[in-house]
């Protein structure tokens, strides 16, 4: 160690007895909303009164996400909002999966959940503010260890050194002093022009992991002794079983157990395979219950009775009826969209291991409060009792909100003394899927005598996602019975009761500016199992919507984009997307003889994107050739994620909109696999170009706003190349 500009100098001996009395490590203490205390089990030397930032005197830094990892890119853009403050680069820091605590409850939602395109928006101050805490207490640790005041340390790259001065010390070095520092209330934050890491390029730090199998997903956890476990469950939902011979299966190789169980019938075996081969011995009679009957027309039948029986005022400005009386004519039509499977690429699986006094998960799930509390209702143990371990995931898309998987897995272990694994095959991840739930719109719009639109009214009949999610999310909430936990359960339990937006998410939020406008919702609910699917109501809502403006611009006879931009704000941040996106796609100007180009727009999850898709249509083969997308989610954090997530998203709309369809028959799901269910291959899918429109506001979401404009956009673009009206989905053309 270098000697200090004041002449005095503590050799790096004496500094590694200041250091031990610290316990080892730094761990900032930042008092962020919702932090409070950490789960036990901490290693002795580590101090750790924050949950998401540790320093070790090995100079690791270690983040802890409180958000899933299910290739969206959260451990990247987590670890560049710390990097940026701590002044450590990305590719530095370790990053570990959460546990389930407390301090790690989405605050918008009052649970441990991965959903809403949040992950970002929500962590956006407070893990910069972790992050400059921890830098400041360094530096002050530094500053003291030198008697420098602090104003001449400047931390960087890991490191701290003095103005002047060649002398240098690591974090790590410094950590178990700087863990003795007074933790800084308020700090100052990075201005934006200052950025080093934030809106900059940077490598997904998940990428080298996944490219050599070192990643390891629920389907890969291998523990000693492990059994594997696969469940024949009733085939239509709500169904128990009335009748089983299990023998031939129970001596089929590699058996070691039968078991009926709530959920259905589980055969557990040595190995998958064998379990497999044995379940198709089982010979299983099954009640069908109350949907046995059930068929998508029936759906569709309940919810036009809906619609009939009268449907309630979601948004009422100005006079509808009045505009019906004295319009000159008036446009009636009616929108479909179906049931969606998620068709997640990694099946639903769970691995359980259950003792006397313990009940250990490893799952792939968005939601390991929500795990925890499914547990804690199969086995009866106390949450201290159950420990969740979250896996990467492969594929999520709102899924794995839903823990049947994980109950399912559970109800099986309690029967046995090993670890069991439970799989899902494809078949099974199609025909028992929790769906997008399907709706039934009906638009009228009203005209003046010079044509001009004086009214809109949408009519929406679905479902309520919540009424399926909230048995297990309340669960959730309840993390005790002492009084300040069950003002916190209160409060959890207010925003789970609350009324539900998905069904008339962007529908409700109608950007153009229309003098009389009524939007009304019906509640009707099938039976059909539901869950929250990549932008949950807006993706069917934004199909409806931004083709029914479209409808309205050919009946005044005005090109598409035009009628938006007039019907739209000035100040609206949709109308600067649209524009970025048909500049870009060079709308309706010099296109390839038999192109066609179709637009949509929308906000959802606090960002606007617009899309121009351009398609041609041979013999009724449908070919898309080129999607441009135009994004605004405020402040970037990394720009290769938001562009990778406008790809996915418009991937996955695509497929949706030409191809996705659960349809039911007898009260079973008719589809199984991707050969009646598919997904865009890479022959079909499109050149997409992703234009950013530069922000300072703060993050908003990027997982899921690229899915609503797609379906819009490609029926846009389907009726100017046919002149056929698709009102409902999948896209088929006549």
């Amino acid at each position: 160690m270098s000697q200090q500009d004041n002449g005095q100098c503590l050799s790096r001996r004496d500094f590694f007895k200041v250091s031990a009395t610290t316990g080892g490590a730094l761990l900032i203490a930042v008092q962020l909303p919702g932090c409070a205390s950490l789960p036990a089990g901490q290693a002795e030397n580590a101090l750790r009164p924050n949950a998401w930032l540790e320093v070790t005197p090995d100079n690791q830094v270690i983040l802890t996400l409180d958000r899933v990892e299910m290739g969206q890119g959260t451990m990247t853009g987590m670890a560049t909002l710390l990097g940026e403050e701590l002044h450590v680069s990305p590719d530095r820091i370790k990053v570990v999966f959460a546990p389930v605590a407390e301090d790690y409850r989405q605050p918008d939602y009052g649970l441990q959940i991965t959903g809403g395109s949040t992950s970002i928006s929500s962590n956006w101050v407070r893990l910069r503010e972790a992050g400059a805490a921890g830098r400041m207490m360094i530096e002050a640790a530094a500053a003291q260890l030198w008697q420098v005041p602090v104003t001449r340390v400047q931390a960087i790259d890991g490191v701290c050194q003095v103005a002047g001065n060649a002398a240098v010390l690591s974090y790590g070095e410094l950590a178990s002093l700087a863990a003795l520092q007074r933790v800084p209330s308020s700090p100052a934050l990075t201005a934006p022009e200052n950025y080093r890491y934030i809106g900059k390029q940077s490598k997904r730090l998940d990428a080298q992991a996944k490219s050599f199998g070192q990643a390891r997903f629920g389907i890969d956890v291998q523990l000693p002794g492990m059994r594997y476990a696969v469940l024949s469950r009733p085939p239509v939902a709500g169904g128990k079983v009335k009748r089983v011979d299990r023998a031939r299966a129970q001596a089929a190789p590699g058996v070691v157990k039968v078991i009926e169980t709530a959920c259905g019938v589980a055969v557990v075996a040595e190995q998958y395979w064998q379990a497999r081969k044995a379940q198709r011995l089982l010979d299983i009679e099954w009640d069908h219950g109350e949907l046995a009957q059930i068929s998508t027309d029936q759906v569709f039948d309940c919810y036009a009775r809906a619609l009939n029986d009268g449907a309630s005022d979601v948004r009422d400005e100005g006079d509808f009826e009045a505009a019906r009386v004295t319009a000159d004519r008036t446009l009636k039509v009616e929108y479909r969209a179906p049931f969606l499977a998620h068709a997640t690429l990694e099946p639903q699986n769970c691995t359980v291991h259950i003792t006397k006094d313990k009940c250990e998960i490893w799952a792939p799930t968005q939601g390991p409060d929500i795990a925890r509390a499914v547990a804690r209702r199969e086995t009866g143990f106390s949450s201290d009792q159950i420990q969740v371990h979250t896996t990467y995931i492969g594929g999520g898309f709102g899924r794995r909100l839903t823990q049947d998987f994980v109950a399912e897995a559970v109800a099986i272990a309690r029967h046995l003394d090993t670890p069991v694994k439970l799989i899902w095959s494809r078949e099974e991840d199609t025909r028992h899927d929790h769906y997008r739930p399907a709706s039934l719109h009906r638009l009228e719009a009203t005209f003046n005598a010079e044509g001009k639109v004086t009214g809109w009214r949408h009519d929406i009949a679905a479902p309520r996602i919540l009424d399926h999610f909230v048995g297990d999310a309340a669960g959730a909430v309840a993390p005790g019975w002492t009084p300040q936990p069950m003002v916190r359960l209160a409060a959890g339990l207010a925003k789970l009761t609350q009324p539900d937006p998905s069904p008339v998410e962007g529908a409700q939020d109608l950007p153009y500016e229309i003098a009389n406008l009524n939007v009304r919702y019906a509640k009707a609910d099938a039976g059909i199992p539901i869950s929250y699917w990549r932008s949950v109501g807006h993706s069917t809502n934004g199909f409806v919507t931004e083709s029914f403006v479209d409808e309205l611009a050919h009946a005044e006879g005005k090109d598409p984009v035009a009628y938006r931009l007039a019907l739209l704000p000035a100040t609206s941040r949709l109308r600067t997307v649209l524009i970025a996106a048909t500049e870009t796609a060079g709308w309706r100007q010099s296109l390839s003889e038999g192109r066609f180009q179709g637009v949509a727009c929308h906000k959802s999850f606090g960002s606007y994107a617009a899309q121009v898709i351009e398609v041609s249509v041979v013999d009724g083969d449908i070919k898309i050739h080129r999607v441009v997308c135009a994004i605004d989610c405020g402040q970037v954090v990394n720009p290769d994620l938001v562009v990778a997530q406008m790809q996915s998203g418009i991937i996955f709309g695509l497929s949706a909109a030409l191809y996705g369809n659960i349809t039911h028959k007898e009260g079973q799901v008719e589809q199984s696999n991707f050969h009646d269910q598919p997904i865009l291959r890479m022959p079909q899918t499109p050149r997409i170009e992703v234009v950013i429109v530069k922000s300072q506001i703060s993050p908003t979401g990027v997982g899921e706003p690229g899915v609503p404009p797609v379906a819009p956009a490609l029926a846009n673009a389907l009726f100017s190349a046919t002149g056929q009206r698709l009102r409902s989905l999948p896209l088929v053309l006549a």
